[in-house]
């Protein structure tokens, strides 16, 4: 059977505002202020997470920290995050129709995200496509996350496909090592946070638009 496995923040949905927005309610929790800009810090939060924006508050007001501080602000973002989870997320254009593509023509699909998998079904639901994914993986299925190649694997297995007729959809260095790794097909998108710069990681393809989803993606696996 041949899958197509997604990421989801900066892959499926531009989830930036509010991730940037729960790292300030953290912030404020913990009596510093708003310290990112939903703009200007949007690739952090995106590719990087909640742990790397709370690393970019800090830095950017020069405050020493460890990962003690990390590991106290971080509960404070999550819950922030899941109270807020879909105020500013949307789906990239063409998302949903693409994907309803891929399914009508059998092909399986899944998501397999580095966000936890609690967080990554409530935004899918909130988002209207949970039900189009036959398989989520989260951060925390598992005891290992990406660029390990097994929770890709586990997606795929849960689809009941072939690691090697399948496909990551993906943003960022972490998916094209992860494709790498799990030995399937690298598909990055060209619309996320780092844009026509995920040319030079070398993924099997490019994706410039959902549109081309389909055509793509049966270039790389029939």
């Amino acid at each position: 059977m041949k899958t197509v496995i997604f990421d989801l923040d900066g892959t499926l949905a531009d989830t930036s505002g509010d991730l940037v927005a729960a790292a300030n309610a953290a912030f404020r929790a913990l009596g510093l202020g708003e310290l990112l800009d939903p703009i200007a810090d949007a690739r952090t939060a995106m590719m990087g997470g909640g742990r790397a924006m709370l690393r970019a508050g800090f830095e950017r007001i020069g405050k020493p920290f460890a990962e003690t501080d990390i590991d106290a602000g971080y509960p404070l973002l999550l819950s922030a995050y899941a109270k807020n989870i879909d105020q500013f997320s949307t789906l990239y254009p063409g998302t949903a129709e693409a994907i309803e593509g891929l399914l009508s023509t059998g092909y399986r699909v899944g998501v397999c995200t580095n966000k936890p998998e609690a967080l990554a079904h409530q935004l899918l639901c909130a988002l209207g496509v949970r039900d189009l994914f036959g398989a989520l993986v989260g951060a925390d299925t598992l005891t290992v996350r990406k660029p390990d190649p097994a929770p890709m694997r586990e997606a795929v297995i849960r689809l009941g496909g072939d690691i090697g007729q399948s496909v990551l959809v993906g943003d960022s260095p972490t998916d094209r090592e992860t494709a790498r790794a799990a030995g399937t097909r690298s598909l990055l998108v060209t619309f996320g946070p780092d844009g026509q710069g995920v040319a030079a990681l070398e993924p099997d393809a490019l994706l410039e638009h959902y549109d081309d989803l389909g055509r793509v993606v049966a270039g790389l696996i029939g």
